[in-house]
């Protein structure tokens, strides 16, 4: 028996939307597959943000493999965080041995032939959106450094052992750079930096 959860979202900037559209098609299209539905899992929030309460919780569940495979209706329902983001998502699902399937792109299906294809796609998408994080930090620090400011360097506070082994432990469960900031309390590039600085090759991947 395949056990499917069903993630839906809408945004909550217009109460128009209604989630029971999406949940409606998902619940047949599980029907038709087969699989039975372990739990849906909603939330009415900006997919700018990872830190989605049902979308947290769905992602428990995965790691206890509560379920095989996580449905939903389309890649931007499930998150809108940028391409690197959503790819470390579902490479998170992945490493859990959970497979996912979008409802309306039937390329994003771990289970199918288009796997490898969609997923080298993305790396390749995310890794130019990495380059260009990078650039751009750069060039910040070395505004900074221009303007005379002690620029790139994390402040003391910020520096704390353990904020820093606080900030690798979120990273390496698969959060976001967004997410992480949000949990430390912190600026998001106060996180990066000092992921760049302490943990190399995290900040990106």
């Amino acid at each position: 028996m395949i056990k499917t959860a069903i993630y839906a979202r809408v945004s909550t900037k217009n109460g128009r939307q209604d989630t029971e559209n999406q949940l409606r098609q998902l619940r047949a299209f599980a029907a038709t597959q087969g699989w039975t539905v372990f739990h849906e899992y909603v939330d009415r929030a900006s997919g700018k943000r990872g830190d989605r309460e049902q979308f947290q919780k769905m992602f428990s569940a995965a790691s206890r493999r509560d379920f095989d495979i996580l449905l939903f209706w389309s890649l931007d329902r499930l998150s809108r965080e940028g391409v690197l983001e959503t790819l470390n998502h579902l490479q998170r699902l992945t490493s859990y041995g959970v497979n996912y399937r979008s409802y309306t792109e039937q390329y994003l299906d771990s289970t199918g032939i288009f796997k490898e294809a969609v997923i080298g796609i993305l790396a390749a998408i995310a890794k130019q959106e990495r380059v260009r994080l990078s650039e751009r930090t750069i060039a910040g620090l070395e505004r900074a450094k221009a303007q005379g400011r002690i620029g790139g360097r994390p402040k003391a506070e910020d520096a704390d052992p353990k904020l820093v082994a606080r900030i690798g432990r979120l990273r390496s469960q698969g959060h976001s750079i967004r997410t992480i900031a949000a949990e430390v309390e912190k600026s998001p590039n106060t996180v990066l930096r000092l992921l760049m600085s302490n943990f190399s090759g995290c900040a990106g991947s």
